[in-house]
């Protein structure tokens, strides 16, 4: 332990590092707005056909592994989905509201401010950082360089290189593996109440849950985290 800390965090990602999806941005109404009014579907209407579909696909663990390692073929599937969840015709510009999303949300993706400072503040305390992170090696990768954070971490894991994602248990023991670290020496930090804290915690890991929102726990939650904190600068005593 360093203080308070233990010797390693895990780390996440998307929402834990780097705000993805906590802007409050609806990238797929921006979208529809751009190039599916035409189609004279009510954007309501598609706004709440995609959020059902959208339920459905990533409900199911295989599915939701899929297809986040081809988020531009998902999200042009969803697109296309929703329409037909409409009754209507699939328009031509489907695909393109798919990547419209894709692309307009990548490019807003932007580290919380302080989290890269903090980063560094834990080094400096002698903390060892391991990157847990889903998604496709691809679009992850390019997050690590447009930021460089892998400056930061002793070890990298992508779902996509892996082969599996959490809250599968092997890529949390692979990540523990390269460090050298057993289960008493890290703690697991991530937004993600179920792939995040219940995965971590599946392997014997303390959690932290970073709840960017200021939401709170909902009330039955997947699991309970060990601590709770809104900003990764918390964490540093």
């Amino acid at each position: 332990m360093r203080g308070s800390l233990p010797s390693v965090l895990l780390l996440d990602l998307d929402d834990t590092i780097l705000s993805f999806s906590a802007s409050g941005r609806d990238f797929w109404r921006e979208a529809f707005r751009e190039l599916g009014a035409a189609t004279g579907v009510d954007e309501d209407a598609f706004a709440a056909a995609l959020g059902a579909v959208a339920d459905e696909f990533w409900g199911e663990a295989e599915r939701a592994h899929r297809g986040r390692l081809d988020l531009v073929g998902t999200r042009r599937a969803l697109a296309a989905s929703a329409f037909a969840h409409l009754g209507v015709p699939v328009p031509e510009c489907a695909d393109a509201i798919g990547d419209h999303m894709t692309w307009s949300k990548e490019e807003a993706v932007q580290p919380f401010p302080g989290a890269v400072a903090a980063l560094d503040g834990l080094r400096e305390r002698g903390v060892r950082l391991g990157l847990v992170t889903n998604g496709s090696g691809e679009f992850q990768r390019r997050k690590l360089e447009r930021f460089d954070l892998e400056r930061h971490f002793d070890a990298v894991l992508v779902e996509g290189e892996w082969g599996a994602g959490k809250p599968d248990p092997t890529i949390f023991r692979e990540a523990l593996r390269r460090l050298d670290a057993a289960t008493d020496d890290a703690w697991m930090v991530g937004d993600n109440l179920s792939a995040d804290i219940h995965g971590a915690q599946s392997v014997g890991l303390r959690t932290v849950w970073i709840d960017a929102t200021r939401s709170g726990l909902p009330t039955s939650p997947p699991a309970r985290p060990d601590r709770v904190v809104h900003h990764l600068v918390e964490l540093i005593p």
